[in-house]
C-alpha cells in the first residue's frame, strides 16, 4: 500500500506531451527535396568524365528498369488513356527535359551557378500548379515570380560577361520543363500515388531514353573515374527514382503550390554541397543572388490565390 502510494505520489500531476505536428505532406516533400538537393553536384561529377547525353538519358534507363520490376512486383494496374497523357507531360518535364538541360549546362558551368538559376523553380512550380488547377493568382504572386526570374537573369548576365550564355538558357529551360512535370505529376499522384506516377513516366520514356543512351554509349564510350560513376549512380537511384516517391506523394497530400515552398531549401543546400563536396568557390554575388531568389519565392508563397469559378 505505502509503496504503491509513494510511486503514485511521485508521478507528475500534469503531463506535457512534446509533439510537433508536422503534416505528412510537408515531411514527404522535405525528404524529396533533400534527395534532390545533391542532384546538381552529382550531375557535375558525372559529366566531368561521361557524355552529358549518357548521363541525362542513362539515369532514366536505370531508373526505368527498376520501375518495370517494381510495377510488376506490385501488380500495378495500367493507367487510363487520360492518365497516359498526363504521364507524357511528366516524362517530358522531369524524365527527359530537366536531366538533359542540366547535364548540358553543368558541362560548362559550376554546380553553384546552376543552383542559383534553378532557385526560381519553386515560383515556377507554383505558377504551373495554379494555372493547371484553374486558380487565379493575385498580382502580388506574379510580381514575386517575375522578380525572382529577373534576379536569376541578372545573375546570369553579370556572370556571363554581359550576355546570357547558352548554359543559362539551358538551365532556365530546365526550370520551365521541370515545373510543368512537378505540377502535373503532383496532380496525377492523387490518383496513382507518388511511386507509381514516376515509375509509369519512366517506363513510358524507356524507348527514347534507351535508344539515345545506346547511341551516346557507342559514340563516347563509358570510360570514367570512380567519382563520375558515383555521381551517375546518385542521379540514377536517388534523383531520378527514390526521391520522386516522397516528392510526388508530398505534393499529392499537401498541394503542389504549398509543398512547393519546401523547395526553398534546395538552392541553399545545393550551394553547400557544391562548396563542401566539389570544393567550388561560392562568392558574395552567388550568395546574394540565391538570397534574392529566396525572398522572391517566399513572396509568391505568401500571396493569395483564389479558385476560379
Amino acid at each position: 500500500m505505502s509503496i504503491e502510494s509513494n510511486v503514485t505520489a511521485r508521478r507528475p500531476v500534469t503531463q506535457l506531451p512534446l509533439q510537433i505536428a508536422l503534416p505528412p505532406g510537408f515531411l514527404l516533400g522535405a525528404l524529396g527535396v533533400l534527395g534532390f538537393s545533391f542532384s546538381l553536384p552529382a550531375t557535375r561529377l558525372a559529366v566531368a568524365d561521361l557524355d552529358p547525353f549518357l548521363v541525362a538519358f542513362g539515369r532514366a534507363v536505370v531508373a526505368g528498369t527498376l520501375s518495370v520490376a517494381l510495377l510488376a512486383a506490385t501488380r500495378a494496374p495500367r493507367p487510363t488513356a487520360a492518365q497516359w497523357r498526363s504521364l507524357a507531360l511528366v516524362s517530358v518535364g522531369v524524365v527527359v527535359g530537366f536531366p538533359l538541360c542540366t547535364s548540358l549546362a553543368l558541362h560548362h558551368v559550376p554546380a553553384s551557378h546552376g543552383a542559383v538559376v534553378v532557385g526560381v523553380l519553386p515560383a515556377m512550380t507554383a505558377a504551373a500548379a495554379v494555372l493547371r488547377a484553374g486558380e487565379r493568382p493575385s498580382p502580388r504572386f506574379w510580381v514575386g515570380a517575375l522578380a525572382g526570374l529577373a534576379a536569376v537573369v541578372t545573375f546570369a548576365l553579370t556572370q556571363g560577361a554581359g550576355g546570357l550564355a547558352a548554359p543559362d538558357a539551358e538551365l532556365l529551360l530546365a526550370v520551365l520543363l521541370c515545373a510543368v512535370g512537378y505540377a502535373e505529376g503532383g496532380r496525377l499522384s492523387r490518383e496513382l500515388g507518388g511511386a507509381r506516377t514516376i515509375c509509369w513516366a519512366l517506363v513510358l520514356s524507356l524507348p527514347v531514353t534507351t535508344t539515345i543512351s545506346a547511341i551516346a554509349l557507342a559514340d563516347h564510350g563509358a570510360h570514367a573515374g570512380a567519382t563520375a560513376w558515383l555521381g551517375f549512380a546518385y542521379v540514377s537511384l536517388v534523383s531520378m527514382f527514390v526521391a520522386f516517391f516522397a516528392w510526388y506523394a508530398g505534393l499529392a497530400r499537401g498541394g503542389v503550390a504549398k509543398i512547393g515552398q519546401v523547395q526553398l531549401a534546395q538552392p541553399i543546400l545545393g550551394l553547400l554541397w557544391a562548396a563542401a563536396i566539389l570544393g567550388e568557390h561560392v562568392g558574395p554575388a552567388t550568395v546574394a543572388a540565391a538570397l534574392a531568389v529566396l525572398a522572391c519565392v517566399v513572396a509568391t508563397q505568401r500571396a493569395r490565390v483564389a479558385r476560379a469559378g
